[in-house]
């Protein structure tokens, strides 16, 4: 079942088809007290036969193993640019188990409910006093969702107005996700391109009465700040149009820089991002969007008001998009993001984002040099490199792959798409100089494989549980599920 290796053990895990053994129990059930029923033949399916016959303590094994192969920011460096894999302060998860939280039914009254009410009403103003915003809706699911909404918001506003305009300006650095938001509400995405940072020329010239809004996110994939932002602004609003802005980087803005102050009119939060809750499997995350004034009235209903020292839903929203999430959104993600504030204090908030920069630039300052910076100007949270220094035809995917078998996470591979073979590293504040130091020697040292040893790159990862997959032919004829022999 096991190997030794110079690694340790490594658990060589079969599939559960491959444990069976007949006659296996791995269950006790009391006797039927009811008759028993055979399911008609159209409430069954046969294409699977031989189902695994297992004792309990091997599914416990199984699992348990399966679960050892898990990379996530508990288990080491989790360098991903663009995400911002944050480290998940435990205090946060003992504060979402409380049985206060935890067990709060959704339909509770709301005089049964002021503590959780209460709680997302603070949120909302501590996210107002962090972006900016006058005002802050907490439904949204997902920063993708946060996207919509306030694309949703934009376009009411300008159906409100009795104008039907139908482009949308993005920028080549903008986030993955701002066109496929842009389209969702039926607008026409305007690419425009840009040399690192967006100019304001480039804005002036595909600016009409046709463009709803420019959705720019600041700072952008490259990790550079859009130093035009507020002229930017200006020159949107003069020519009738609003500016959203994707706030999953305010990581390198927060407690130094506020979105609302120069110009944005809508912004979503990644709380699985910037407030260090839960991020990745899918889900849960929270994607909060702060307006400005003249939007609170499109902003999804409800939101939590206050009324003397009571707390409330508000459900009246004169021009409100609706409802867009069950309920008042993911809960239990709304008490992490409050227990980080409230931990960190605007102070914490600040240096946060003065150690991701500091972390970020460090990075940088060791791997510039062996590996190409296409982009000069100053790094805020996170730093992209390109493949073009490396040796013997290796590429970002090799460096990726290698990177496993040095025992790390890769980093975001060729994202952002203006830049040939991008390598996009985000060290977050809480990462230790010896941490980045030991990640930056196994850079050093695979740019130094490239060169004498290029085909050890071309093979990685060599040492990994699962070696490199001909991707091409898993996308092409996938193998979903088991099949005997």
């Amino acid at each position: 079942m096991n190997r030794t290796d110079s690694r340790g053990l490594v658990l060589d895990e079969k599939l559960l088809f491959e444990l069976t053994d007949s006659g296996r129990i791995g269950y006790s059930l009391p006797k039927c007290d009811v008759p028993k029923v055979v399911p008609s033949a159209e409430m069954t399916r046969d294409e699977i036969t031989d189902f695994p016959e297992l004792s309990e303590v091997d599914v416990v094994r199984h699992y348990t193993r399966l679960s050892t192969w898990n990379y996530g920011v508990d288990s080491g460096f989790y360098p991903l640019g663009s995400c911002t894999m944050k480290y998940n302060p435990k205090v946060n998860e003992q504060a979402a188990r409380l049985p206060g939280f935890a067990e709060l039914h959704p339909h509770t009254p709301t005089h049964l409910s002021q503590g959780a009410l209460e709680l997302m009403y603070v949120l909302q103003q501590d996210l107002a006093e962090v972006s900016g915003f006058p005002a802050v809706t907490l439904q949204p699911a997902a920063g993708a969702q946060g996207e919509f909404v306030g694309m949703l918001m934009i376009r009411a506003w300008h159906e409100a107005r009795g104008q039907q305009r139908h482009k949308v300006i993005i920028p080549d650095t903008a986030h993955g996700t701002n066109p496929a938001s842009a389209a969702l509400c039926g607008y026409d995405v305007v690419t425009v391109a840009s040399d690192g940072v967006l100019s304001k020329e480039a804005v002036a010239a595909v600016m009409d009465e046709d463009v709803a809004a420019l959705m720019v996110t600041n700072p952008n994939t490259l990790g550079l700040f859009e130093s035009d932002i507020r002229e930017i602004c200006t020159l949107v609003h003069e020519r009738g149009g609003l500016v959203y802005c994707d706030g999953a980087n305010l990581n390198a803005q927060m407690g130094i820089s506020r979105p609302g102050d120069v110009g944005i009119d809508v912004m979503h939060f990644n709380l699985h991002k910037t407030f260090a809750t839960p991020h990745g499997g899918g889900g849960p995350g929270s994607g909060p969007v702060g307006v400005v004034e003249k939007l609170r009235d499109f902003m999804p209903i409800p939101i939590v008001v206050k009324e003397g020292d009571q707390f409330r839903l508000d459900y009246d929203l004169k021009q409100s998009v609706g409802r867009v999430k069950g309920f008042a959104g993911h809960f239990s993600i709304l008490v992490r993001a409050y227990s980080y504030i409230l931990s960190m204090g605007g102070e914490g908030l600040r240096r946060a984002t003065e150690m991701a920069v500091l972390n970020a630039n460090y990075i940088r300052a060791r791997l510039e040099g062996t590996y190409d910076l296409p982009y000069k100007q100053r790094s805020l949270h996170e730093v992209v490199f390109s493949e073009t220094a490396l040796a013997n035809d290796c590429h970002t995917l090799d460096v990726a792959k290698r990177l496993i078998d040095y025992g790390y996470h890769p980093p975001t591979i060729y994202f952002p798409l203006v830049v040939k073979g991008a390598l996009m590293i985000e060290p977050t504040e809480t990462e230790s100089k010896q941490t980045l130091d030991e990640f930056c020697d196994a850079l050093l040292a695979i740019a130094a494989e490239a060169e004498q040893s290029p085909e050890l790159l071309k093979q990685a990862p060599v040492r990994a549980k699962v070696k490199r997959l001909d991707e091409a032919t898993a996308a092409r004829k996938p193998k979903l599920r088991w099949r005997k022999d």
